[in-house]
């Protein structure tokens, strides 16, 4: 477990929406967030460009912390899947490694509701950005 992750300052969407990073390690991350209404799309239930920002975040961390103080991630591919509508409560995010390899990751990840239902998936591939050896 990565010391003080519950303490990981967000910023922009991931602040304006309360997330909150609840574990991390360099084989996956879970997050949480509360939905409220200005998360919602016009009909009542939570927007899916939500989901995936919130899956494009978690890969994102996930993929740093992993890939550590070699460099840094960009995402080059975000696939989200929407399975069940959310009008409120909790909502629980969770990354699970698919491919670490030299040059791109590949991470799932899967959001669920209180009762443990998978509402919405994703895969997000990133960029290992790092410097050139001398």
């Amino acid at each position: 477990m990565i010391a003080g992750i519950a303490e990981l300052p967000t910023r922009g969407f991931d602040k304006v929406i309360g997330f909150r990073y609840t574990e991390a390690s360099t084989d996956g991350i879970k997050a949480e967030w509360t939905v409220t209404p200005e998360l919602h799309q016009p009909f009542g239930i939570v927007h899916g460009g939500v989901y995936c920002a919130v899956i494009e975040s978690v890969a994102s961390i996930s993929g740093a912390i992993w890939l550590g103080d070699k460099g840094h991630v960009v995402g080059v591919n975000n696939n989200t899947d929407f399975l069940r509508a959310v009008e409120s409560g909790t909502l629980y995010a969770e990354s699970t490694p698919i491919h670490r390899g030299r040059s791109q990751q590949l991470w799932l990840v899967v959001i669920t509701d209180e009762q443990g239902r998978t509402v919405a998936r994703g895969q997000v591939r990133l960029q290992n950005m790092t410097s050139p050896k001398s």
